[in-house]
Order: structure tokens, then sequence, then C-alpha cells
């Protein structure tokens, strides 16, 4: 697999406050990578840090082959770190011709890039009149004219509506599918879950997870359960030494699996301990869950 960024034992203080530390991590060519965490766990530190506007404390980042300087590795790199800033009395066409020059690209990609992003009928408009969500739409394609190898997203559905955080994650897995590999920052787990297929989760500056959004959910899951008598069948799971917590939400126990089983083994068990369960379902984790009960592990670690 061909390596786009390679980071290791990266650290950033500032002042007394650490806002990453010894975070290592490698992007592959042709995934989606989510770096995902709370507000102020090092996410956009991260990414300025990898695209020269912050520098580090300690630790480095290499760039493709290792070999390709940081100026010339970032001509085939789209970026977008801040709010979309063109000019409001200008249209789309206009904007994005200024944006050719600097880059030193054809303004040919233009109607290419237009279109991608659904507003090449509007690119005759100024920019004043686009909404929240074109705006963010004129940025990416404005970050695709270098026709970059990998495309970096800091919260990319900040501040949208449902229809433009739709919209936004839909055009994310398009210009995945054509082959771009793509970098997002994002606090928001369902984003991840449904646009990435890898995931580095952050909290305070640093690594609590780094690997497959599918390895991630692919947990033992839990048990919904209910019985007519409670008490015993709180004994049985607490003495099985699967579950690594139970808890109890109303009158139903929900049982945390430290390794596999099913729920007709379990189900079994139950009856033959002369358990009557009224009530069975087992679950999967979602990334949600596990994303807190990292945090909250690491909350505990730290405290």
């Amino acid at each position: 697999m061909e390596t786009i960024l390679k980071v290791t034992d990266l650290t950033k203080k500032f002042g007394h406050l650490t806002a990453v530390k010894n975070l290592s991590f490698t992007i592959e060519k042709g995934n989606v990578y989510g770096i995902l965490g709370p507000n102020g766990s090092g996410k956009s530190t991260t990414l300025g840090i990898v695209l020269n506007v912050v520098n580090a404390t300690s630790g480095s980042f290499s760039w493709f082959d290792g070999n390709t300087s940081t100026h010339d590795a970032l001509k085939k790199v789209g970026a977008i770190i801040e709010r979309p800033n063109f000019y409001p009395y200008m249209n789309a066409v206009q904007n994005l011709r200024l944006v050719c020059k600097i880059k030193e690209v054809p303004e040919s990609r233009i109607e290419e890039k237009l279109t991608l992003v659904g507003l090449w009928e509007r690119r005759e408009s100024k920019f004043k009149t686009f909404s929240l969500g074109m705006k963010q739409r004129m940025a990416i394609a404005s970050a695709l004219l270098n026709n970059p190898e990998i495309l970096i997203l800091d919260e990319p559905t900040n501040g949208l509506d449902p229809q433009g955080i739709h919209q936004i994650r839909e055009l994310i897995k398009k210009i995945a599918g054509e082959g771009t590999t793509i970098l997002l920052a994002s606090h928001l787990l369902d984003e991840v879950e449904k646009v990435c297929s890898h995931v580095v989760i952050l909290r305070k500056g640093e690594n609590l997870y780094d690997g497959t959004v599918d390895g991630m959910l692919a947990s033992h899951g839990f048990f919904e359960l209910k019985a007519d008598d409670m008490n015993a069948l709180k004994k049985v799971l607490e003495g099985s030494g699967e579950f690594s917590h139970i808890d109890q939400e109303g009158d139903i126990f929900i049982a945390y699996l430290n390794t596999p089983l099913e729920a007709q083994d379990l189900n079994h068990r139950c009856f033959e301990k002369q358990i009557t369960l009224t009530h069975l379902v087992k679950r999967k984790e979602s990334l949600e869950q596990q994303f807190l009960t990292l945090t909250n592990n690491q909350e505990q670690i730290h405290s």
C-alpha cells in the first residue's frame, strides 16, 4: 500500500498546554481517514502541523515517499482548514480563476470541479448569494483544482443544516470513489461512522485508537435482558465472566460482552438455571458507545 502521510511521535506544546502528545499514525492511499475527537482534542493542531502552518515541538511527519520536501509535497495536497473565504462580489468562476493563477493550474479544470460539487449551474452567481453549504462545496471545488492526491477537511459539515450535511457527506464519498485519499477532522461520531474507512481517535492530544472503522465496530456487543427473577438473572450474568460490566436501565439489564457469546447459548444457559427470559436482544455497540467508553476510560486513567 502506498503511504501518503506518516506521522511519528508528534508533540505540540503551547506553554504549559500539551495540545498533541506523542501522536503517531499512517495514512495509506485510497482510504477515507477520520481524526475523531471532542473539541480541544488536538485535531486542528495536528492538521496545522502537517500542512506546515503550525510548528511541532517534537516528533516528525513525512509526505509520500519521505524524500519529498513539505513545500513540494503540499502541491499535491488540497486542504480546507478554515471557513471558505472568497471575494463576495465575484461569481464562482471568477473566484476560481484567481485560485488557478495562485496554484498555477489550467482554468480548464474549473468546469469539471464545479460540476463535481454541483455548482456549475450557479457558476455566474456571486459568492455572497451562496448558502453556507454551497460555500463549503465551492471551497472543496477550489481545493480540488490542483488534482490533489489527498484532500484534507477540518470539520467539513460544521454549521450546516441537515441537507447541507448530507450533500457534503455524499460529495466526500464521491471524491473518495474517484480515488482521492481523504483526511477529515470531526467531532461527530456519526460522520466518521458514515463516511470514513479508517479512524484515529484523539483525546487531549493522545491517540486512543487507530484502525479501521469496521474494526472499531466489531466489538462483541451487548445484551438487553429481562427475566421474571431479575436477581437470579443478575447472579448468572455476574458469575459467567463473559461480561465486562452490567448496567440497569429501568427494568432491563444491559450486559456488555468481553468475549463472543450468542443469544441462543445465553438463553439456554438461563433456561437450565430455571430462569425464564421475557426479553432478550443482542446488539452491537455503536462507534459512539465505544468512543464514549474509550474517552471515559482515558478520563479515569488521568484522574
